[in-house]
């Protein structure tokens, strides 16, 4: 299994242990990244509102550098995800042509022959939670794991298009997959906040304490997600969450990558479980 891969610009720089807990879990499930030369930024939800042409066309351009190393684009991060398969619609729909004519001058031209996926969809259809679980060598029975979907992995649906985006399955089943036991609780699908943070920020510190105190209610010994922008938010503004919703615990907040990596009986070092502002102590094996 060979995937062009999509860091994204917060696994680059902010969430760098998201980078390295990725690259070494692929390593030992046996899954071949190869970082994309040359890859710019997906634009974060942002460009489109001020420019909606050129957030297609920097994302088409990205694509079609994963279609000249004749894979398909994987990345860990929900927003790159459906930043990319954004584009990848309208050039597919009607912009291929005008779009290509803009990204000329890089050499370069969008075909539409590699697909744009992420780590959690290709776990749970290509490499198969049946082959993931004969991986895990520290089953994870202890812990009670909140699956925090966020919003952009899911909607629209039109876009991302993998799974019921009202009643999604994918990260319970691998939480479930590596030994440990999903929760349910009521903010699962809700969004972080993460893009409002500036406008809005009181506001985002109320959703922020709310999804974690929600988890927290719920029983769960931490919360994971399949981005790194809602485990950034929901960690590295939990102490602002926390004062705002009068929240009295603190719960570890953790990539998907990173539990994957604990399962797999890699170092907790080497997963970056340090760089958390929330302790992830509880979570040492």
């Amino acid at each position: 299994m060979k995937y062009a891969f999509f860091p994204g610009c917060v696994l680059d720089a902010a969430a760098k242990e998201a980078y390295a807990a990725t690259v070494r879990v692929a390593r030992e499930l046996g899954i071949e990244l190869v970082e994309i030369p040359g890859w710019t930024c997906c634009g974060a939800s942002h460009v489109q509102d001020v420019d909606e042409l050129t957030a297609v066309a920097i994302n088409a351009r990205n694509i079609a550098l994963a279609e000249a190393m004749q894979l398909p684009l994987l990345t860990v991060c929900s927003t790159c995800t459906l930043m990319l398969r954004k584009a990848k619609y309208a050039m597919d729909n009607g912009q291929k042509e005008k779009v290509n004519q803009i990204i000329a001058p890089t050499g370069i031209e969008y075909k539409g022959e590699s697909d744009v996926t992420h780590l959690l969809w290709v776990l749970v259809k290509e490499y198969g939670l049946d082959r993931l679980r004969e991986k895990v060598v520290r089953p994870l029975r202890e812990f009670k794991v909140a699956a925090y979907y966020g919003c952009h992995i899911l909607r629209p649906p039109l876009i991302m298009n993998f799974e019921d985006h009202a009643r999604p399955y994918s990260l319970d089943a691998v939480i479930e997959a590596l030994g440990a036991q999903p929760v349910d609780f009521d903010y699962k699908l809700r969004c972080c906040g993460f893009h409002a943070v500036y406008p809005a920020e009181k506001s985002v510190h109320k959703m922020t304490g709310a999804s974690n105190l929600s988890a927290i209610e719920a029983g769960a010994d931490c919360i994971v997600t399949p981005c790194p922008l809602c485990q950034m938010q929901l960690d590295m503004y939990q102490p602002e969450g926390k004062a705002a919703v009068g929240a009295a615990k603190d719960i570890p907040v953790l990539h998907l990558a990173q539990i994957i990596g604990l399962a797999l009986g890699i170092p907790w070092h080497e997963l970056g479980l340090k760089r958390h502002v929330v302790s992830t102590a509880a979570l040492q094996i």
